[in-house]
């Protein structure tokens, strides 16, 4: 006599699609939040100054070389020359007096003069 196992079919687990959709947008929209978060504190923590402001800030670098620079500096009011190189820091120069306030740059043309400029043109 043969005997009949009786198998019953693998049951097959339900998923719910739109649930596991859900837990992956939140979780996504969990993970954008955290770095906006952190972007903004990092900005709010640098935004923090000493009271009474900055008082050195770089006017000015040029390069003279692969390692040789030259710096022009305001430093509680005055302007200071720097040459930054491989052998040091030295001081060039020392400017006395009150720094001069940059000149307001040129208004830029009006569109209807820059558009005769190309009619013009051959």
């Amino acid at each position: 006599m043969r005997m009949r196992l009786a198998i019953a079919p693998a049951a097959m687990p339900t998923v719910d699609l739109g649930g596991e959709l859900l837990r992956a947008v939140l979780g996504l929209a969990a993970i954008v939040a955290l770095i906006l978060l952190a972007g903004w504190l990092s900005r709010r923590l640098q935004a923090r100054a000493a009271p009474g402001g900055r008082r050195l800030r770089c006017v000015e670098s040029m390069a003279l070389g692969a390692r040789e620079r030259v710096l022009l500096l305001d430093a509680d009011g005055k302007r200071l020359l720097i040459g930054v190189g491989a052998g040091g820091v030295r001081t060039l120069h020392v400017y006395e007096g009150q720094a001069p306030e940059p000149a307001p740059p040129a208004p830029p043309p009006a569109f209807g003069e820059l558009l005769g400029r190309l009619r013009r043109r051959p």
